[in-house]
């Protein structure tokens, strides 16, 4: 389990966990942090947790998540978070941009993977 005491990791569920908190407090931000930034981190957390998981399962630290299933899960959550939420709720909207930075937090991931766990 060691890749959820990186130091990446955990700055990137501090980071997360911050703003959720500053956005419930109504804390004035610019509207980029609040729009953007969990979208950024939220790929490298879903990823590093799956991870974590297919290591604890498979009881192995030396698994890494194929390309494929990076991509996998990144179409999912843009489909799901971006077209078919706004279609049910009005209080989403779809965003092109959010897309573009769930594809880069999960290529970052992808890229760095092996490298830093």
């Amino acid at each position: 389990m060691t890749i959820l005491k990186h130091p990446i990791v955990i700055v990137s569920v501090f980071l997360a966990s911050i703003l959720y908190t500053a956005n419930r407090l109504e804390l004035p931000l610019p509207n980029w942090v609040y729009f953007y930034v969990n979208d950024f981190l939220c790929m490298p957390i879903v990823l590093s947790l799956c991870l974590a998981s297919l290591r604890l399962i498979k009881k192995t630290e030396t698994l890494y998540v194929p390309l494929s299933v990076v991509l996998a899960l990144t179409l999912y959550f843009a489909l799901f978070f971006e077209i078919l939420i706004p279609q049910i709720n009005a209080r989403y909207t779809f965003d092109v941009i959010d897309i573009v930075l769930y594809i880069l937090g999960a290529l970052l991931f992808f890229k760095y993977q092996k490298t830093l766990f």
